[in-house]
């Protein structure tokens, strides 16, 4: 039932989030894509949806989860080794030439970076989205943040004052004392550039971000987004260490349409979906919702433990981002 709004999900919408989620939100973290576009067969989540994911249908999507919004977003491709990077591109560009609709670019390690320069100008990117799938580093998911991210593209983020949203990877995440040396380093050496980091760094295990944020204490060009995680600790250790101000809302479009739930497990994490998890309980129905609406429920509950005001919240789902990318006038 991924793809699909139930009544059961409209229903918790209607009773928790109707009165949180504010008029009007940017979107921090969203994909856009054409099946079209991949090398092959498409990525199982991307192929259960539309062949073709342009702003249109996010619009339409998104309004499933959070209906009555304006949104408005940042918005990449979607990441895999069988994509095609320029008709990825192209297609993203062409999709976010309309108001509110920013775009940052796909890139690979190995991509010049005179490349990159040009497609920025010309197609108008507002950043750039490197991913561990790419690394030259194997396994990929124990990659070093150079491997998929290097200082020759940092440069050029810096010179072009682009944003940059990374999903760090191994296995204990922002805890992990080589992706927090790299984040210090390219923060202070690259100041102009303006790093995201997705999954509140990573933080579908919590303990991971409560560990490491305390590294990036007073790096002001360094955010945070919502996206797809589905515990509040996160959440919690973001806003009370660098600030409420420095965490944006991301619906991770179209994993927020996937049903299931991120669990810190041990030293890790697990995805439980319908596909892995048998929900057999004898004191109630149990039954999953989407990914999108577990999540605004966390960040509702971070929120509250927090004490941030409804001013603070309006800053979390809008506000922080509209000053990011002040310069590209969202409204």
């Amino acid at each position: 039932m991924d793809w699909q709004l139930l009544d059961r999900d409209r229903e918790i919408w209607d009773r928790e989030l109707a009165t949180f989620v504010p008029p009007k939100v940017f979107d921090s973290h969203l994909h856009l894509y054409e099946l079209s576009h991949f090398n092959g067969p498409p990525p199982g989540l991307v192929a259960k949806g539309p062949a073709s994911a342009g702003w249109a249908e996010f619009q339409k999507r998104i309004a499933e989860i959070m209906p009555d919004r304006e949104v408005t977003g940042l918005a990449f491709g979607y990441p895999q080794t069988t994509v095609n990077f320029e008709a990825a591109n192209s297609f993203l560009a062409s999709e976010c030439k309309r108001p509110g609709a920013l775009s940052q670019m796909l890139i690979h390690p190995s991509m010049d970076a005179d490349l990159i320069r040009e497609t920025v100008r010309r197609d108008g990117f507002v950043g750039l989205k490197p991913y561990h799938l790419f690394a030259t580093e194997k396994p990929t998911f124990n990659a070093h943040i150079p491997s998929f991210l290097t200082d020759e593209h940092m440069r050029v983020a810096h010179e072009l004052g682009l944003s940059i949203t990374l999903h760090i990877v191994r296995s204990q995440a922002l805890a992990d004392p080589s992706n927090q040396e790299v984040l210090r380093r390219y923060a202070t050496q690259y100041p102009n550039a303006r790093m995201i980091l997705a999954h509140a760094a990573r933080g579908f295990n919590p303990h991971h971000t409560v560990v490491g944020i305390e590294s990036l204490r007073g790096l002001r060009n360094v955010w945070f987004d919502t996206s797809a995680v589905t515990d509040c600790g996160a959440y919690e250790a973001i806003i009370k260490v660098i600030g409420h101000d420095r965490l944006m809302y991301g619906s991770d479009f179209p994993v927020s349409h996937i049903r299931g739930r991120c669990v810190g497990l041990g030293d890790n994490f697990l995805w439980l979906t319908p596909d892995n998890t048998k929900l057999d309980a004898a004191y109630a129905d149990v039954q999953f919702t989407l990914v999108g609406i577990e999540s605004l429920r966390t960040l509702k509950v971070a929120a509250l433990a927090c004490g941030l005001s409804d001013e603070q919240v309006e800053d979390v789902f809008f506000n922080n981002g509209a000053a990011l990318f002040a310069d590209r006038r969202i409204s």
